[in-house]
């Protein structure tokens, strides 16, 4: 029966697009709708929304020194020659079209069958002419060149008492592929938009919204995006439509909240001379002021009957841990159990480790030597074996345990809790919402939520992306924490490649430890899970593979570092996501105890190792990393009382992206600028989490840096509407308008519950 419904729908769903499809070729033409298929538009809605990337002004020339081999660009130029000669076979004719922006000149080719083409060419695109040009940019023995772009002319308005609005009138430049240039693109909007009457556009916004933040009416807004008479009206029609995604976006997320808040929690309110108190009192360190400002933000949120949504991010090294750990047994002094859910069995054990130390006797109840009124830490993955896990699963159901810290194997059905009050999701974004619904639902009731991330955010995106939960945020590094030196290390210079590892034997000497971090396991396998997939670079640095563009490997690495003279006295120990969990055990225990001092290893030491005597790091192929991963790696280092160095190998040209990702690092180790950089860089694409939810980036217009102020705006409004009208009963175009911005079965990015 399932099925069947099911199938229905997909069924109607499939006529519903088909019947759009109809609608825009009826509108534009076959051959254009087909051409306009390869921009993922298939109705004639997604074409009145793909929004012009640019303007271009007739009079103003594009630069063209500043075009790229390999773009696909569209310029505006004048014609400055027009010369032609005979192919090499005779049955061609190639003309050379030279235009130019004033400064540079630039060569078109194009290749005609008669004498008749070439005349056409000579009549569209006189000496001293206006046109648009587009096509792929590439490069001919040394000389940027478009081969045969498509060209509009630039006519002059025919009514001569126009000619200086004609001349000012902005024009549209769309994202556009070789069959289908720019102007083909507008032309087809003008005859989508020409018919359609303003009034009867559908308004997305509510009217008040409209008018109290002085947005022009939606019907008004396509016609001033895409038909500009100046640049005043596509900035408004930019300002309402970026401000429309945000506030669409944050009613959604808006809704999500009231929606978590509507569920009864058990409060959990703290208790005097309790765990939380005995933990304090033991604690070899004092708790920093943020920390303890943060822990009161959780204890409140704890203590009430609505459920907790609140996500804690902090600095490298910032002390998360013990702010989650005095939240867990607050939770366990009123009665409850917390889950603790990891993404992978090294950052799972080593949370149990880590938490295990903290607590000392208060964690082993029930075992020689444990305190009385303590509780027990049981830890359950995937690969642990049978008897182990057998007693972990009767520990969490029995509540003998009160904490209970686990991969994806927490997930499983076996798994049951006496009464599970706090879930504490770390590293969150690696788990889909199925994943965290599946933990949340093994309470019997909806118990409080604690995400964990090691990434600083800033403050625009945690606006934006995380809208339905209370943001805490941990910037103070803890007393004793040494500072780390970062170092770039040009890998083609082999001086400086000796010096590196003279360096990692130095710290070695001194007793310590160092990381030598590569991108791949192997040369003849696909990345690592923990490793990051970027683009390749041509080069082959010292552990690389076996060709140019090749990146290093931990196989190959490790090989190749066995042979160093520099580390020739030196064990060394090999780390990555393939070995089982008893070879991952052994290879950190021979690591942290001295007998392998050298770690060579994959970002899957990334979050959550803790090896205070690690004072080295050597990141190959470091351009194959983006900003945050390095800073998390990095942040591996320096955990003791020793100064740490982190050395960054690359051979990245200098002022290229991959190189000022680097220059970053080098320049400061403060999380949150890096993390501004990062997303300057990546864009929001990425930050929405794409390779969760399925699908590309939902928003067009709207830039979480340069749109922060208007996002608080559109934050305030959605709160206000959603307080007023919960279930937007009142606002029907709003609810459509949510599900035409994300789909609705692929809103993962979008939920944090």
């Amino acid at each position: 029966m399932g099925d069947s419904i099911t199938e229905v729908a997909s069924t109607d769903e499939e006529y519903a697009a088909e019947q759009l499809t109809r609608q825009l070729s009826r509108a534009v033409g076959a051959a254009t709708a087909k051409a306009l298929g390869a921009l993922d538009i298939r109705s004639t809605d997604e074409l009145l929304r793909h929004y012009p990337r640019r303007y271009l002004h007739r009079g103003k020339y594009t630069r063209l020194a500043d075009l790229v081999p390999g773009e696909h660009a569209t310029v505006m130029a004048e014609v400055a020659d027009i010369e032609s000669r005979p192919a090499r076979n005779r049955k061609l004719q190639v003309v050379k079209v030279t235009i130019t922006d004033g400064h540079t000149r630039l060569p078109l080719t194009f290749f005609a069958r008669h004498g008749g083409m070439v005349s056409h060419l000579r009549r569209q695109l006189p000496l001293g002419a206006s046109a648009m040009f587009s096509g792929q940019v590439s490069l001919y023995r040394n000389e940027i060149q478009l081969t045969h772009p498509e060209y509009e002319p630039l006519e002059d308005a025919a009514d001569e008492s126009r000619v200086q609005e004609h001349v000012n009138r902005p024009v549209p430049v769309y994202p556009a592929t070789t069959k289908l240039p720019s102007w083909k693109i507008a032309k087809a909007v003008r005859m989508v938009l020409d018919p359609m009457n303003e009034a009867d556009t559908p308004e997305w916004l509510p009217a008040d919204v409209v008018e109290r933040r002085r947005l022009p009416a939606a019907g008004a807004a396509l016609r001033m995006i895409h038909q500009p008479t100046a640049d005043e009206e596509w900035q408004q029609a930019q300002r309402r439509y970026r401000y429309e995604e945000a506030f669409i976006l944050q009613t959604a997320l808006a809704r999500r909240r009231a929606d978590i808040a509507s569920y009864d929690a058990t409060p959990r309110p703290p208790r005097p001379d309790g765990l939380v108190d005995a933990l304090d009192e033991q604690l070899p360190f004092d708790l920093t002021t943020g920390q303890r400002a943060v822990s009161e933000e959780i204890s409140a949120d704890l203590a009430a009957d609505e459920p907790m949504q609140r996500l804690l991010q902090g600095e490298v090294g910032s002390g998360k841990t013990v702010v989650a750990l005095r939240a867990m047994l607050q939770v366990i002094d009123a009665g409850g159990q917390a889950a603790l859910l990891a993404p992978t069995e090294v950052l799972a054990q080593q949370h149990a480790r880590s938490i295990g130390h903290l607590l000392g006797p208060l964690g082993e109840a029930g075992m020689l030597g444990g305190a009385v009124d303590g509780t027990r830490i049981a830890l359950l993955t995937g690969s642990m074996g049978a008897a182990a896990r057998r007693q972990a699963l009767a520990d969490a159901a029995s509540g003998a345990a009160g904490i209970v810290i686990g991969t994806h194997a927490l997930l499983s059905e076996q798994v049951q809790f006496a009464d599970l009050g706090l879930t504490v999701v770390d590293e969150q974004h690696r788990f889909g919402v199925e994943q965290r619904d599946a933990l949340r639902a093994k309470g019997r009731t909806m118990p409080h939520q604690l995400f964990l991330t090691a990434t600083p955010i800033p403050r625009s995106v945690a606006m934006t992306f995380f809208g339905d939960v209370d943001v805490s945020t941990l910037r103070e590094i803890p007393a004793g924490r040494s500072p780390v030196q970062t170092y770039s290390v040009p890998a083609d210079k082999p001086r400086w490649l000796s010096r590196t590892w003279e360096k990692v034997a130095e710290e070695v000497g001194k007793g310590n430890r160092a990381y030598v971090v590569a991108p791949r396991i192997t040369s003849t396998t696909p990345e690592d899970d923990d490793s990051p997939v970027v683009a390749l670079r041509a080069t082959d640095a010292v552990g690389g593979g076996t060709s140019p563009g090749e990146p290093s490997t931990v196989e190959d690495t490790y090989a190749t570092l066995g042979r160093e003279p520099a580390l020739a006295d030196v064990a060394l120990g090999m780390m990555h996501g393939r070995l089982s969990s008893e070879e991952k055990d052994a290879a950190m225990a021979d690591f942290a105890a001295g007998r392998t001092p050298v770690l060579v290893t994959t970002t899957v030491i990334e979050v959550g190792v803790d090896v205070p005597e690690a004072t080295a790091m050597v990141i190959l192929d470091a351009d194959r990393f983006g900003i945050s991963q390095l800073h998390q790696l990095r942040g591996r280092v320096g955990r003791g009382s020793e100064p740490g160095t982190c050395l960054l190998v690359s051979a990245a040209a200098e002022a290229s992206p991959a190189w000022e990702r680097l220059n970053a690092l080098v320049q400061t180790s403060d999380g949150f600028v890096l993390a501004e950089r990062d997303l300057e860089q990546r864009r929001e694409g990425d930050v929405l989490g794409a390779a969760q939810s399925g699908r590309g980036n939902s928003l067009t217009m709207l830039r979480v840096l340069r749109d922060r102020d208007l996002i608080e705006q559109a934050r305030d409004d959605a709160r206000a509407l959603i307080a007023d009208d919960p279930n937007l009963v009142h606002h029907p175009e709003v609810l459509t308008s949510i599900t035409r911005l994300v789909d609705p079965d692929h809103e993962e990015y979008l939920d944090r519950a």
